[in-house]
């Protein structure tokens, strides 16, 4: 049996909620392992409906779900969605969450930093960040300044931490002509919400182990996608952590022989939240009809996502960076009742042919698509639950991909019901 790592294959928003409701029903524990609240994902069950930014998915299902060290963890939002899920009648308690004790937190002055920071760049110069603090956190993560749920069980501890952290922050603050922090208004946050946080502290490393060492089978429940990786992805317009499927042996505390099979999801076109490049954008009625179709808005944000055909370049390229062994492709049914479909299957660049996305910040803007185009289909996919079910033209369309990307659909997602899903391969059984 194998484990298995979901990351999004290309600049999320791809339907990972959905494809880990989908295979939690299989594992026994499922992991989330970077990442933090600005990672919005929505579940479907049952006609009802269940937002999500920290939770792993598996707790919907009442499966053990693990926040592991490399996410970082706003207390106090963990809380919020902790209360709404309850008065949704999921049931959560330490028998079925656990959050890594080595975990780094997000504060208020990262949030702050964050929208003060955002709001003081020029239009050029903005990276459309959802003003989370995600970015601070991790930076004082790395910075070896964090706060850390560990250190929320030793309140007596706290306030030369809070003295280190605020000795970068208050600078900050200050070339930013902004107050500065009093301490212990930070002490008094942090003492607030530990005994609401504390009940789910575990060292995860070693529960994590013993759970593979059982037999028992592990999900990683990655978030955003690998194109907005802090090293493969369209940096600087990226998230501030590793997305790619490697980061699931690190940001859990298990060595990179626990990650078995790696499941990539993308959709049948392309969409991107905020600013950045998008080689395929389509800004235009056709990138509205998608978007409406799709009802492509961020589910933490509310913002409306950029829409455009499908990039077999860009997808290729994760499909590699991610060792993606099988691909999850969703949202088919949006494409219903197209004339034609385009895909894009290179790039030229200063005049010149190129099969991949280039590193430069300028070559990654500059870069023309290259598409070539299939007609569309007029029957439905929507709600199609078998390949016998899906006309002929759709078919070709998922085929044509698979040879373009270099790897199999392994599933096909076709409506947000989890049932409305083919099955061609169990990422589990490989």
């Amino acid at each position: 049996m194998a484990n298995v790592v979901v990351v999004g294959s290309q600049w999320g928003d791809e339907g990972k909620g959905k494809i880990v409701d989908w295979l939690s029903e299989q594992a026994d524990v499922v992991v989330r392992f970077q990442g933090g609240h600005n990672a919005g994902h929505t579940l479907v069950i049952d006609g009802a409906t269940y937002k999500m930014s920290l939770l792993p998915s598996g707790v919907v299902r009442g499966k053990l779900s693990v926040i592991g060290n490399g996410v970082v963890l706003d207390p106090r939002a963990l809380v919020e969605e902790i209360s709404r899920l309850k008065g949704q009648g999921v049931p959560l308690s330490p028998d079925t969450l656990r959050i890594a004790e080595n975990t780094s937190l997000i504060l208020s002055l990262h949030q702050e930093l964050d929208a003060n920071r955002e709001a003081a760049a020029s239009a050029a110069t903005r990276l459309g960040t959802t003003k989370r603090g995600i970015g601070p956190a991790y930076e004082d993560k790395v910075g070896r300044r964090a706060i850390r749920l560990m250190d929320l069980a030793d309140l007596e501890s706290l306030p030369p931490k809070i003295e280190r952290l605020l000795v970068h922050h208050n600078a900050l603050r200050r070339g930013l002509g902004l107050p500065e922090y009093d301490p212990k208004a930070i002490y008094d946050e942090l003492a607030a919400v530990a005994p609401e946080v504390l009940p789910y502290m575990d060292s995860v490393w070693v529960l994590l182990d013993q759970v593979r060492r059982d037999g028992k089978r592990i999900l990683f429940e990655g978030a955003q996608g690998a194109l907005l990786d802090i090293d493969h992805g369209t940096y600087p317009f990226v998230t501030s952590s590793n997305t790619v499927a490697g980061q699931a042996a690190t940001g859990s505390g298990l060595g990179p022989s626990a990650v078995g099979y790696v499941l990539g999801i993308c959709k049948a076109y392309t969409t991107r939240v905020g600013a950045g490049p998008f080689p395929t954008e389509q800004d235009n009625d056709i990138g509205r009809l998608i978007g409406d179709r799709g009802r492509e808005f961020g589910t933490i944000t509310g913002r409306r996502r950029r829409c455009g055909w499908f990039d077999a370049v860009l997808v290729r390229q994760t499909v590699r960076t991610s060792g993606i062994h099988g691909l999850a492709l969703t949202k088919l049914d949006i494409l219903d009742g197209l004339d034609e479909i385009k895909v894009c299957t290179g790039y030229r660049l200063d005049g010149r042919p190129i099969d991949y996305l280039p590193a430069s910040e300028r070559a990654q803007a500059e870069v023309e698509p290259v598409y070539e185009t299939i007609p569309g289909w007029k029957d439905k996919t929507a709600g199609a639950r078998s390949w016998a079910d899906l006309p002929a033209q759709a078919v070709k369309y998922v085929r044509w991909i698979e040879e373009l990307v270099g790897c199999p659909v392994a599933l096909l997602s076709t409506s947000p019901e989890r049932d409305d899903t083919i099955l061609v391969h169990n990422p589990f059984e490989s």
